[in-house]
């Protein structure tokens, strides 16, 4: 039954990420970050407000990629491109994003267009199985929970014939930590059809299956509780607004689905993890200290204010 769940081909992904993502833009102004990142924060001290954390995330992340002027990077899922541009800006490299959601992709060729010919980054409206060529690093945020389990062999096979012979990819996934099972009937139907959170088992097995090196591993826990309250709050703030675009029912599903996602992850299984994939054992050093060293090259910045651009333009 699982499986017949997550029969995910390019035309019922197209259909799924619709369903959430291609809601109105302004919903995810008044409820996420300036930056709009749709994914779990890094929050590096308590204190860290919601914009501090994402912009945590993305130093994190670039730091993982031992990014390098000039290198091609492919991020599988775009989201509406703040951590594609910001690659591409804080190290100079050549970053490719694609996203199947009509709503992120006409986002991200805004954001990029502003930027003029400095910007480094292009965005595709484009599935990762028709992807060619090859890239130095491939990071893949928050879109994995849309593979598929049938479909985990093929989809790193892919990134596999992806990378470069020295290349990196790097995996940030929702997951858990109890055994293989089905996704929530609730979430499924109403906010995330098609979706499902792994257990490691999983991923690690169909990774092995593929010849990949397993390089690193983080998992990240109770940063996405603390993520998901920051968006439940600002989302409350903002209730009038949102009930204005949608409906009181809207509200009440979307409060449901932030208040219960932050119980799994602060009180159940729920975590996100980060793992680093390489087609070679030396392709990053032996030891970890590269990435603190890494992230103080990377300035803190100040994020994104979509609102305040689009206000603009």
């Amino acid at each position: 039954m699982r499986s017949f769940q997550q029969h995910n081909s390019i035309a019922k992904v197209r259909r799924n990420v619709s369903h959430h993502y291609d809601l109105s833009r302004q919903l995810y102004e008044l409820f996420l970050d300036q930056d709009l990142q749709y994914s779990c924060a890094y929050y590096e001290n308590p204190d860290d407000t919601l914009e501090q954390a994402q912009e945590n995330k993305k130093r994190h992340v670039a730091a993982k990629l031992r990014l390098a002027p000039g290198q091609t990077v492919l991020e599988i899922g775009s989201g509406w491109g703040g951590l594609a541009l910001y690659l591409a800006g804080a190290a100079a490299v050549d970053v490719t994003a694609i996203t199947l959601s009509e709503e992120q992709y006409k986002v991200c060729v805004q954001r990029a267009q502003s930027l003029g010919p400095a910007g480094r980054g292009r965005f595709r409206l484009q599935d990762y199985r028709e992807v060619t060529g090859q890239f130095d690093r491939i990071v893949f945020i928050a879109m994995f929970e849309q593979v598929g389990v049938r479909h985990y062999d093929a989809f790193f096979a892919k990134v596999r014939d992806l990378l470069t012979d020295d290349g990196v990819a790097l995996i940030h996934a929702i997951g858990k930590k109890s055994p293989p099972g089905t996704a929530g009937p609730w979430l499924r139907k109403y906010i995330f059809p098609g979706a499902y959170t792994p257990a490691l088992s999983e991923v690690f097995a169909a990774v092995e299956r593929q010849g990949l090196w397993v390089t690193d591993v983080e998992v990240l826990r109770l940063h996405y509780a603390e993520t998901l309250l920051g968006w439940r709050r600002r989302f409350e703030a903002n209730r009038a607004q949102i009930a204005a675009i949608y409906d009181e029912r809207f509200c009440r599903m979307w409060e449901f689905y932030l208040i219960a996602c932050e119980m799994v992850f602060r009180h159940g299984s729920g975590m996100v993890f980060q793992m680093h994939l390489t087609r070679k054992v030396d392709a990053v050093p032996i030891t970890r200290d590269y990435i603190a060293e890494a992230k103080t090259t990377y300035p803190r910045r100040e994020s994104w204010d979509f609102a305040e651009r689009r206000n603009a333009s």
